[in-house]
């Protein structure tokens, strides 16, 4: 009779359904742990993203920067005489400097100074891919007009709303009058909270400091056909070494290795994932040798009808898959709206990605695997003997 009735239903899930409410606080702890993850995971994603998002959008096939260039938090500078030296390589078309400086941008409403990042470009020449910006540019040919990232913090102000609604918006960026004279979306940063592009003249006008032949990256353009990397190492090799040659996305990378590798964020991130990996694997030991203790008697009985240890080793590395996805898919589901949240407090490009999803997904098998191997310990002493 318990043979007929052990074929019927898998062991494994009739041996979880018959605690519901320990079934129940299994799968919250398991989606508790995956949350966890998936919020470390999504946070330290959107923030290497925002970080390198400008980067990645500049309109160039190669990039010249300082060699102890690290973040554009802080700049280095080189000389722009060493951009127009690239010309007189094969396969360079064209070249275009970059300013990049941290002003004090004015909220008109509050009257407090925000940091933010200005980019200075030759307004004749495309520096960026973004839409708006190649559609706006000839706005800032004119001394003190700049273009509005409109996805940055808040605080700058409804610069944004105000803009569209008006086509105007007056303000002080390092205690200098200026004119927002179009609007684009780049997003905060680590770097930066916002930003605003200007033309150079604008620029060094509002960094009276600065050297006009000193600039923070070189954007080289190839001719069509180019080997891009071809060209990069004939420049590492003929160019002096007070500057470094680039792709765009290795630019990226140098961005993103420094706040991974350069500060503790990387770190601090990682150890969240670890928490949760481990708090998931208690969870699931403590319900999987609860339920081990409650049913021996049971799994003595199947061992005296010829099951091996191997067999019931199976039914309990089941019952750790099945509350896997149990406790992986509510957790899934939950992250969506987290992910929502944390956009619309912090302004970054928090989103769920497959590859985070399948990350999580596979941290999870193994969180609720080797826990199920550490419940087999008890489960291997279910001795028939104590059944009679």
């Amino acid at each position: 009779m318990f043979a007929k009735m052990f074929h019927k239903t898998p062991l494994a899930w009739r041996q979880l359904m018959k605690e519901k409410t320990r079934l129940a606080v299994a799968v919250a702890g398991i989606t508790f742990a995956d949350m966890l993850m998936f919020i470390q995971l999504g946070f330290e994603s959107a923030l290497f993203d925002a970080a390198v998002q400008p980067h990645r959008n500049l309109q160039a096939d190669l990039v010249l920067i300082n060699p102890q260039f690290q973040t554009l938090f802080s700049v280095k500078s080189f000389s722009r005489e060493r951009l127009y030296q690239t010309l007189g390589y094969e396969g360079v078309q064209s070249v275009t400097p970059l300013y990049i400086g941290t002003g004090q941008w004015k909220n008109p409403e509050t009257r407090q100074d925000r940091a933010i990042l200005v980019w200075g470009i030759d307004p004749a020449t495309s520096a960026f891919t973004f839409p708006e910006i190649k559609k706006n540019q000839s706005q800032i040919k004119q001394l003190n007009q700049v273009l509005f990232d409109q996805a940055g913090r808040p605080e700058y102000g409804a610069v944004g709303d105000i803009f569209k609604k008006t086509n105007n918006f007056q303000t002080e960026l390092n205690n200098i009058s200026i004119n927002v004279s179009g609007v684009f979306s780049n997003g905060a940063s680590f770097a930066a909270d916002g930003n605003v592009i200007a033309s150079d003249s604008t620029f060094l006008r509002l960094f009276p400091e600065r050297k006009a032949d000193r600039i923070e990256v070189g954007l080289i353009t190839l001719k069509a056909g180019a080997d891009p990397e071809k060209v990069r190492s004939q420049l590492a090799a003929g160019l002096p070494n007070d500057v470094r040659v680039l792709t765009p996305e290795g630019f990226a990378q140098t961005e993103k290795d420094y706040w991974a590798n350069g500060t503790g964020i990387g770190f601090i991130f990682g150890l969240g994932v670890g928490v949760g990996f481990i708090v998931g694997i208690v969870i699931v030991y403590q319900i999987l040798y609860s339920d081990v203790s409650d049913h021996l008697p049971e799994y003595a009985t199947l061992k005296a009808m010829g099951y091996t240890d191997r067999y019931l080793l199976v039914v309990l590395l089941q019952e750790a898959l099945l509350l896997a996805v149990l406790g992986y898919l509510p957790a899934y589901i939950l992250s969506f709206g987290l992910y929502q949240v944390t956009y619309a407090a912090t302004m970054l490009p928090i989103a769920m990605k497959l590859e985070r999803a399948i990350t999580v997904f596979i941290l999870t098998i193994i969180m609720c695997t080797f826990s199920g191997a550490i419940a087999m310990r008890k489960l291997r002493s279910a001795d028939p003997a104590d059944v009679f």
